[in-house]
């Protein structure tokens, strides 16, 4: 049976009789997640590699999240839920890191997918490649509803600076990652009240260490699902996540933090700018986003040209044509 924990007993998961230590944990913090739940926790079912465990943490949901789990997994002795009063997703993935036990950490989000080779090809990238702390794989974005759009993030590379993790966000969602026990305690955990931005502050820790590399794989195997909802509201808190990522940058790397964060805060503005654009967000907040972008560091025309003009062109159009639209102009139709 899956093993349920109260938020009041000890975090120490034992060991089902007879079964192995696993190869790697998985933990997948839930908060009212009912919607998608049951896919993702397919995806994981389906792995090729079975020798894992499960630390589902349910993180003060509302909703029947808890009863999806127990009715999908409910006799399997891999899978261990756990309950908390609602604390956030930095707490729910740092409980889950502590309730488990397999020298491996892999994180996955309670409305995302894994390719079915996702867990045993990264176990032996790590089984091969010992000074790698952290793996992560290549994305293919699903619509909100969960169908394949067919676009891919970035190539990942075979390595990463600190600088990249400053400026850009190259493993695009935690549900992406796979990484060492060892690296998770070195430099402990996710900020607790961070819910925006963690993901990257927790890397950059890493790449400011310097004891692991932070490396890609070519496949695609990590399917991430895009929000319909969340518009100018979380994007500012989204902005608020990352002045927090530097205000924490500046203890353990204040000169990275001085040489690069013009340039940062313009590429940080800038995606928010797209993302205004893609989530069809009042065309003012894009406007401001991608302004401050330039006046924060203009150079991007010169280093970035496409991205920085055909962003700057699309939001600037998009705000110019707002009377019209007000107005039942020519342009005044939504696109279907």
């Amino acid at each position: 049976m899956a093993q349920t924990e109260n938020p009041e007993t000890s975090t120490a998961v034992a060991s089902p009789a007879g079964q192995d230590k696993p190869a790697i944990a998985v933990v997948i913090p839930i908060y009212n997640a009912a919607p998608h739940l049951a896919e993702t926790l397919r995806s994981l079912q389906n792995q090729s590699l079975s020798n894992w465990e499960l630390i589902a943490v349910d993180d003060g949901s509302t909703d029947d999240s808890c009863a999806i789990v127990t009715r999908l997994c409910g006799d399997d002795p891999r899978v261990h839920l756990v309950s908390q009063p609602n604390a956030g997703v930095s707490m729910a993935r740092n409980r889950g890191v502590a309730c488990s036990r397999a020298p491996l950490i892999a994180f996955l989000d309670a409305d995302d997918l894994w390719h079915p080779d996702k867990l045993r090809l990264h176990v032996e990238h790590h089984r091969h490649h010992g000074e790698v702390g952290v793996s992560f794989a290549r994305v293919e974005f699903l619509s909100p509803e969960g169908a394949l759009t067919g676009l891919l993030a970035a190539l990942p590379r075979a390595s990463y600076r600190p600088v990249d993790f400053l400026c850009e966000n190259p493993t695009n969602t935690t549900s992406n990652w796979v990484l060492r026990r060892e690296v998770f305690s070195a430099v402990g955990g996710f900020v607790s009240d961070m819910s925006y931005s963690e993901d990257l502050e927790w890397l950059l820790r890493v790449a400011c260490d310097g004891r692991w590399r932070i490396a890609g794989l070519p496949q695609v195997l990590t399917y991430y699902r895009t929000s319909a909802g969340g518009l100018s509201s979380s994007l500012q808190r989204m902005e608020q996540g990352w002045l927090r990522l530097i205000t924490e940058a500046r203890g353990y790397a204040p000169e990275l933090v001085r040489r690069h964060f013009a340039t940062a805060q313009a590429i940080h503005l800038r995606y928010l700018a797209r993302r205004s654009l893609r989530l069809g967000g009042t065309p003012a907040v894009g406007t401001d986003f991608m302004l401050r972008s330039l006046r924060s560091d203009w150079r991007l025309l010169l280093r970035q040209p496409r991205r920085t003009v055909l962003t700057s062109l699309a939001v600037f159009a998009r705000q110019l044509l707002a009377p019209c639209r007000r107005l039942g102009g020519p342009h005044s139709k939504a696109r279907s």
